[in-house]
């Protein structure tokens, strides 16, 4: 069967584009912007990735045109698709019908901490022989591939709420069908699609609907919103985690206060320790829900626990870059207050007094509307020098979080000019936190590289 993927350089629908290959499709695909590591990595399954989108890039005798969410009406390549009635579905709904649907499949659903979980997840299920498949929309580390097909029926998914694609405007997750299902956090986001939260919570009501009796909820007793959720109607058995000694079946007692050391505990029992190079709070929440879905699924929490101890993280989540004479550039993909709050949060506990400057990209559509705008300042507080990049077109002025700031946040409208300003200022034991959901025009090694130059 050929298919071909409209949108293929995304990681969704290129970890996807991926799996179809190890199921035996002929596979290629198109996208406005083809450069790697997406393009050399679907090189490598023998997949040709076509620059821009037009109907000539799809093979007259394709059998099923994967639609990705990135496609509109109104675009030329779509409009000649539906006028030539060709065969067509969505990235989700495929996935479904060709993965997932003869699988156990654990589904990781949140605001934040998606990809980290989903990752925790795959790792202590790999580190317990149980070769899972899974679909991340990340690298972690300790496999060095978003997706792969696996050896077992176990399939872990990074559960989005985003929509499905022009023609389903349903959240992808609802059609991953959870047997598994853990619920991290859920607050305000997407706002280019999501009028409200309310419509957010409809949307997670869906997929509790389709969570089946036998199986299981793991959720964060901490937060309301989730709790508005299953109030709406739960039909499965639901399992409680909680990291700041709310009570809950799965907590913590922490026992180092960067989070890199924490005993976990099951309805006041002690299972055993955490060791790891991760930090903050947030990350022991991940973990905890990661434990908790590997029991179901099978792993004695003991193991998940040596797992964890093992996990290298993921790219782009408080990965650090390079160190030039003693200076620190970290790339987070932090894009929401909350995760910038709690990115902060765990690097201050790590590094204590030493200077932390956060550098921030307002990328993400929600961000680019000015939506969170009143929240960031708040969010920026726990860092010494704050650094904002004010790309064009921005929907709003940045100085209406810097003003707040005080003296110490500046707004840049240039890399190279933001590049400048921080190796002048760098010093040792100082701290570069680069924050975006997107590349930030490569400033991480533009930084590291003019720092080993300032440094001769």
């Amino acid at each position: 069967m050929k298919i071909h993927v409209l949108g293929i350089c995304g990681t969704f629908m290129g970890g996807m584009a991926t799996l179809a290959r190890a199921v035996g499709y002929q596979v290629s695909g198109s996208d406005e912007n083809v450069y790697p590591p997406m393009s050399t990595l679907l090189e490598s399954q023998g997949i040709v990735a076509e620059q821009g989108f037009s109907i000539e890039h799809i093979p007259d005798d394709v059998d099923q045109v994967i639609v990705g969410n990135v496609m509109t009406r109104g675009k030329p390549v779509i409009e000649d698709m539906l006028n030539r009635s060709m065969p067509y579905t969505s990235g989700p709904q495929w996935l479904y019908e060709n993965v997932l649907k003869e699988r156990w499949v654990i589904a990781v659903a949140g605001t934040h901490g998606k990809t980290t979980t989903a990752s925790m997840l795959a790792w202590i299920l790999e580190y317990a022989n149980m070769s899972p498949g899974f679909l991340i929309g990340g690298v972690p580390e300790n496999f060095g591939v978003s997706a792969r097909l696996g050896d077992t029926p176990f399939f872990v998914v990074e559960a989005d709420e985003y929509d499905t694609a022009f023609f389903d405007k349903r959240s992808k997750f609802v059609h991953y069908h959870p047997r598994t299902l853990v619920l991290n956090n859920l607050e305000y986001d997407h706002a280019d699609i999501f009028p409200d939260l309310e419509a957010i919570k409809t949307q997670f009501h869906h997929l509790m609907r389709m969570v089946p009796g036998q199986g299981l909820v793991v959720s964060n007793a901490e937060e309301e919103n989730l709790k508005a959720v299953l109030d709406k109607g739960c039909w499965t058995p639901v399992e409680h985690f909680a990291s700041s000694g709310k009570e809950a079946e799965w907590s913590v007692n922490i026992l180092e206060e960067s989070g890199q050391r924490f005993e976990v505990l099951h309805k006041g029992e002690s299972l055993g320790v955490v060791v790891w190079p991760l930090m903050g709070q947030h990350n022991i929440s991940n973990a905890l829900a990661s434990i908790a879905a590997a029991r179901h699924v099978g792993v004695p929490p003991q193991q998940a626990i040596e797992a964890l101890a093992e996990f290298k993280g993921v790219k782009r989540r408080m990965q650090l870059r390079g160190e030039v004479a003693n200076v620190s550039v970290y790339d987070d993909f932090a894009h929401h207050p909350t995760a910038i709050a709690t990115t902060l949060s765990g690097l201050r506990k790590h590094v204590g007094g030493q200077k932390i400057t956060a550098i921030l990209e307002p990328r993400s559509n929600t961000m680019r509307m000015g939506v969170h705008a009143a929240k960031l300042a708040g969010s920026l507080a726990l860092a010494d020098e704050v650094v904002m990049y004010q790309p064009e077109g921005l929907d709003w002025d940045l100085s209406s979080v810097t003003d707040s700031l005080g003296d110490k946040a500046k707004v840049f409208s240039s890399v190279d000019a933001i590049v400048a300003h921080l190796v002048q200022g760098a010093r040792a034991g100082d701290q570069l936190l680069v924050m975006s959901n997107g590349g930030f025009a490569g400033i991480h090694d533009k930084l590291l590289q003019a720092l080993e130059v300032h440094a001769q």
